[in-house]
């Protein structure tokens, strides 16, 4: 290991500087403080990083609304009434903007918690912008006065994150056209949203606004919602959505966006227009990669400008780490924070696993939720892995029934010979609860039978995870 500055050196103390404090960089500053190491964080945006300030944790927040909104409206079968009325027939309206101005300070207060940790860990925190100068040095930069301060450091973790992609043929405003990170600024429901991407940022905000009442078209370049994702469950959240109302634009692709007055015009490749009061964009992200003097430290970044690291988070430059989606793997919060906890490990020379995609569960924040980890039907299918799986849907479900659930359902997949559990879908309410315990099997490798013999509450949703644990070891 590298010698640190003159005190550092002395004590063996290591210096560890971390640009970016989202995800990513605050878990590696608590881990490697906690191991000793003489910490600075350098942050532009705030602690918590976009994460926290703009995307998932504001996204969440209003997602939790509209899940109140639909157990409501949804309950009528259950005999609710709202003033004496069925809960399907009563109106049920949101104040956006009240619950936007609650998002903000929620945002805010969990940054200045993470600070806060930070502080008391014992890390150095600059706010500014920071910059390679070699591998050992980093530049932080004031942005208000312009004032650089030279930081020295034995390893750098670049931590810096991205944003939302954005076209020239549909320039965002933040009023009528806007970006993911913009919506938490609106004060009124818009009247009729055209989501442009139906991916899982597209595929969320489709979800929640219809929830609060707006008319939403959702533009999909793909033949289905959520490409990529499980076939089964992509369809399960189609088919709700044609039931909610959602009007899916499939194969369509947006040419452009301009705003004429208080409407958006949103045109299509074919030459539909579609009017409506407001627009989202949700085509990607770009990493927050230029101008960090990657070049002096020889850090080589792959396609799209994301740094290139393998399984502990290293670049092509020794002393350097990247973490998150500056990376592009895998981009969510959960996976930057084990990025930057795996980087710090191997630095400071404790046990460390190097990242295993296979065991990272991820959950998509529609209605109902999409949970999965590990191997897919897809690649089951194809035979990329020789494994068997079962399908329980959850209208068979006991608590299912008493919650009045219709939609979802639970899958498991294991390894043909020793039943070790791979993988596993599961689409219903809260799913990103439910995934829990086959993402532990899957890490653990547990087979089918320990998952099984494994008690769980009745009547529970989780029930239905054992149960097709049990049907797997009949196959």
């Amino acid at each position: 290991m590298r010698s640190g500055n003159a005190g550092a050196h002395n004590s063996g103390v290591s210096r560890i500087v971390i640009v970016g404090g989202g995800p990513g960089g605050y878990e590696a500053a608590l881990v490697a403080a906690q191991h000793g190491a003489s910490v600075t964080v350098i942050d532009r945006d705030g602690i918590g990083g976009s994460a926290v300030l703009t995307d998932c944790v504001p996204s969440k927040a209003m997602i939790a609304v509209t899940d109140v909104l639909g157990t409501v409206s949804d309950s009528s079968d259950l005999g609710i009434t709202i003033n004496n009325r069925p809960s399907a027939d009563s109106h049920l309206g949101v104040d956006l903007g009240q619950v936007n101005a609650r998002i903000r300070l929620m945002a805010l207060a969990q940054s200045r918690d993470t600070r806060l940790r930070l502080e008391r860990a014992g890390v150095h925190l600059l706010d500014g912008v920071g910059r390679l100068d070699g591998s050992g040095r980093v530049i932080a930069t004031d942005p208000q006065s312009g004032r650089e301060t030279a930081v020295s450091a034995d390893t750098v973790l670049l931590a810096t994150g991205a944003r939302p992609r954005e076209l020239s043929s549909a320039p965002v405003d933040g009023e009528r056209i806007l970006n993911w990170e913009q919506v938490y600024g609106l004060t009124e429901t818009p009247e009729h949203l055209v989501v442009v991407g139906s991916g899982v940022t597209g595929a969320e905000f489709a979800s929640a606004f219809r929830a609060m009442g707006s008319a939403v078209t959702l533009v999909s370049s793909r033949d289905q919602v959520l490409p990529g994702e499980d076939t089964d469950a992509a369809g399960v959240l189609e088919a709700a959505f044609a039931r909610r109302g959602v009007s899916v634009l499939a194969k369509s692709r947006a040419k452009s966006v301009s705003r004429v007055g208080d409407q958006v015009i949103v045109e299509l490749a074919d030459g539909e227009r579609i009017e409506a009061t407001h627009c989202l964009m949700a085509v990607g992200s770009v990493p927050n990669t230029e101008g960090l003097g990657l070049e002096t430290a020889n850090v080589v970044t792959g396609p799209g400008g994301f740094i290139e690291v393998d399984g502990v988070s290293r670049t092509s430059a020794q002393t350097v780490y990247a973490a998150g989606d500056c990376t592009g793997v895998m981009m969510l919060a959960s996976v930057a924070a084990m990025q930057g906890r795996i980087a710090m490990w191997h630095v400071l020379g404790q046990p460390v696993r190097p990242l295993e995609l296979k065991q990272v569960s991820a959950n998509i924040f529609t209605d109902p939720e999409i949970a999965s980890v590990g191997y897919s039907q897809l690649e089951i299918t194809s035979g990329a892995i020789n494994a068997v799986g079962v399908t329980l849907p959850l209208r068979t479900n006991a608590r299912a029934k008493m919650a009045g659930i219709t939609d979802g359902f639970v899958k498991l997949f294991c390894r043909s010979g020793t039943r070790i559990v791979v993988g596993g879908v599961v689409v219903a309410p809260r799913a990103s609860e439910l995934i829990q315990s086959i993402t532990l099997a899957v890490d653990q490798k547990l087979t089918v039978d320990q998952l099984a013999e494994t008690f769980t509450v009745y009547p529970s949703l989780s029930g239905s995870i054992a149960e097709a644990a049990r049907q797997l070891h009949q196959v």
